[in-house]
């Protein structure tokens, strides 16, 4: 790796910190990156998600204000998104990946729209507050379970999925919603470095490159993210995500 090549992932993991903190979506930064400086794409997949794991954990420390009162909550769902994150990465390592690089992009187009409709959907689901305990559990651990299982996968963009299936069975502000988002994303980070590192091929300059970066730049982000306008940061998300969901859908098609 030269020295342009090197400063070419720096920007990436900057930038791509920033914008898991805020929507998700970063891996699609520093993935295309990885790429455009000669790695092979198995490699820069694996790489990737060992490089913007670290980030995730900058968010958390930044938003750690909106975690407080639900720490009971992420016990209790951290076991979920483990399992979840487990499966995901054994699917990467041991299925093909194009029939699931075609679905990716219908679940985070899909992601977007459950949560700029996420009143309706309440609707038809259930508002967290007229369900019992129960049935709230029961949403609550499907969601992590099946965003832990894309995020151990495939990851990018598990943000918007994330932010999409809590608000949809949590009665909070989205910036806790955000909050939570984050510890989840740092915790499947985790499992992906764990199982990657161990199983995959990782290319480990490019990670000791991006991967101080996305600190920095997930510490930035999620400070941006604690000041937006709960509408701003619902459109901003919404936006992405359905940027991230065309850009996937036409790299699959093509």
């Amino acid at each position: 790796m030269n020295l342009t090549e090197a400063t070419l992932l720096l920007v990436a993991g900057l930038a791509a910190g920033g914008v898991n903190a805020i929507a998700g979506g970063g891996s699609l930064i520093t993935f295309p990156m990885m790429l455009a400086i000669g790695m092979p794409s198995v490699s820069a997949n694996v790489s990737n998600a060992l490089s913007v794991a670290p980030g995730y954990a900058s968010s958390v420390v930044s938003s750690r204000a909106d975690l407080a009162g639900q720490g009971r909550r992420a016990l209790r769902v951290i076991p979920t998104a483990i399992a979840g994150a487990l499966c995901g990465c054994a699917l990467l390592l041991k299925t093909p990946r194009h029939v699931f690089d075609f679905v990716v992009p219908f679940l985070v187009i899909g992601a977007a729209l459950m949560l700029a409709f996420q009143t309706k959907l309440r609707g038809l689901v259930g508002h967290p507050a007229h369900v019992s305990d129960r049935r709230a559990q029961v949403m609550l651990h499907t969601a992590v379970f099946l965003c832990a299982l894309y995020g151990g996968y495939f990851n990018a963009a598990l943000g918007v999925l994330l932010v999409a299936g809590l608000a949809l069975v949590l009665e909070e502000t989205l910036a806790r919603v955000s909050a939570l988002k984050n510890l989840l994303s740092a915790i499947v980070g985790m499992v992906t470095i764990l199982v990657y590192s161990i199983f995959g091929p990782v290319n480990w300059a490019a990670v000791a490159v991006v991967a101080p970066a996305t600190v920095i730049g997930g510490y930035l982000g999620a400070k941006v993210a604690r000041r937006l306008p709960a509408k701003v940061l619902r459109a901003v998300i919404v936006t992405f995500g359905l940027l991230v969901g065309t850009y996937l859908f036409v790299r699959a098609v093509i």
